[in-house]
């Protein structure tokens, strides 16, 4: 039974498609190995039955002068420590999954001439898998690439953003277009929420003409700080809206929504893609690389929705493309189908023959 060292960083981006390859893995009788840095000690629960290997690692944002200074020494020490753990191991492939965790080991797994593969889940390739790209054997592509290409595009294999389970039981879920009865608006901006969401929505809702508003049946995500002042706006406005600052079943709210307004991270653009639910997309404005606007275009040059920048998003804006959007169901339901063709939800699959070919090949 070989092993497979998987080296992923710490956000939701990189943590879900690890976890959805290490379950198909499993299924197929690999052994998982799970290589990041100290926060993978509370990943046991996310990794069941796979070991955690704790490297150093080091990202150079948000750090002091001397954070800094000291970061190309941490992340040597990590390529280090990998060499000894990938020795130990001796795993079949290694596979990254971005984030600054991965760095060390990725740098380690191409020195000593591992097997080796990453996953490139946004439209423009991260900075941590720029790094290693022209020195892996493959690169697995959630969406087509568009910026920070590697060296040879032969490498690059379209394997689609693998997802959760919880998402993957609702591909296709039908859509029932909103021609009369409630219009359920979801409305969420990532993990950790999104406040200019929760200051422009409410203030577009309110601009839009009674009869529709009086349809209109909101799930949103606000920040905790922000919860109050939204539910004090769409009560004003008598809308019926659902409010939290996380919602565990999202999937499903998703798939009971006509219309759905949020970021463009490579996991929210998949997930909108295999249920199929139209968007209107508002990339992050201060990505890195603004790696969230070719995603959002990925779906929209699919004919699945509408990318619109937050600097130019008014509550007037966003409250005209509602009303044209709610008074065509149609039209709507046209956009449905459009984000569905392009999903990929066999993508763990996907990501997991390609693993598998490779330690083959080794």
């Amino acid at each position: 039974m070989s092993t497979i060292v998987l080296a992923t960083g710490g956000t939701g981006g990189h943590l879900f498609p690890a976890q959805a390859l290490a379950a198909e893995l499993t299924k197929r009788g690999r052994t998982i190995v799970v290589m990041t840095d100290a926060r993978g000690t509370q990943y046991p629960t996310y990794f069941p039955g796979a070991s955690i290997e704790i490297v150093p690692a080091a990202a150079f944002s948000d750090r002091s002068v001397l954070g800094l200074i000291k970061a190309p020494f941490e992340i040597i020490a990590g390529v280090f420590v990998a060499l000894g753990k990938l020795s130990r191991i001796k795993p079949a492939a290694v596979v990254g999954f971005g984030g600054y965790p991965s760095v060390p080991v990725m740098i380690a797994a191409c020195i000593s001439r591992r097997p080796t593969a990453i996953l490139a889940p946004d439209a423009v390739l991260g900075r941590a898998n720029r790094l290693v790209a022209d020195y892996v054997r493959v690169i697995a592509a959630g969406l087509p690439l568009k910026r920070f290409l590697p060296k040879e595009m032969s490498k690059v294999v379209y394997t689609g953003n693998p997802v959760r389970p919880e998402v993957v039981a609702f591909d296709g879920a039908h859509y029932d277009a909103p021609s009369s009865g409630p219009i359920n608006l979801l409305v969420f901006g990532g993990s950790q929420g999104a406040r200019a969401l929760s200051e422009i929505v409410p203030a577009a809702i309110a601009l839009m003409p009674a009869e529709m508003k009086a349809r209109l049946d909101i799930v949103q995500q606000c920040r905790p700080e922000d919860l109050e002042a939204v539910r004090s706006l769409y009560n004003k406005e008598s809308v019926k809206a659902e409010l939290a600052p996380f919602f565990k079943d999202l999937p499903a709210r998703m798939a009971q929504a006509h219309l759905v307004i949020g970021r463009s991270g490579a996991g929210t653009v998949a997930e909108l893609m295999v249920i199929g639910r139209p968007a209107i997309l508002i990339p992050l404005p201060h990505a890195l690389d603004d790696n969230q606007t070719p995603n959002a275009d990925a779906l929209v040059e699919a004919g699945g929705g509408w990318r619109v920048a937050q600097k130019d998003l008014t509550p007037e804006k966003l409250a005209a493309m509602l009303q044209d959007a709610f008074a065509q169901p149609e039209d709507l339901a046209r956009r449905a189908a459009a984000a569905h063709a392009q999903a990929k939800p066999d993508a763990a699959q996907r990501l997991a023959d390609v693993v598998d070919k490779l330690a083959r090949a080794a």
